[in-house]
């Protein structure tokens, strides 16, 4: 199937409930990035396509465990979004940030299956 930057043709609604299944599987005080995500789904979205799905992502979703390659949150450059939100509930999870705004990828990356809370 053709990569595509937002829609997938005939199939969006199936690539929008795989997006939301993955973030839902992440563990409390870990994350994955867009391009994880991507990566999951044979790339047939892109990393931005994931963020986008999450930006109007249901109730209940832990949409703030998905973070930008860099261990940052992407939401604060939204104009419609609250500054600092995302790190304020990554944070209460357990999260810590360096001074550069980021988090250790090493340290709180999820992958399904893999290592600790894998699975």
């Amino acid at each position: 199937m053709k990569r595509v930057h937002g829609e997938i043709q005939g199939e969006r609604l199936r690539a929008q409930e795989e997006v939301f299944a993955l973030v839902r599987r992440i563990p409390s005080g870990r994350v994955m990035s867009y391009g994880q995500i991507s990566e999951l789904m044979d790339a047939r979205l892109s990393p931005r396509a994931v963020g986008w799905m999450l930006h109007r992502c249901p109730e209940g979703l832990p949409w703030q465990r998905v973070v930008n390659a860099s261990g940052g949150c992407s939401t604060d450059r939204l104009p419609d979004f609250p500054k600092g939100l995302q790190r304020s509930l990554l944070e209460g999870e357990g999260i810590e940030f360096r001074a550069d705004g980021t988090l250790d990828m090493e340290t709180y990356r999820w992958w399904p299956g893999r290592g600790r809370d894998g699975g």
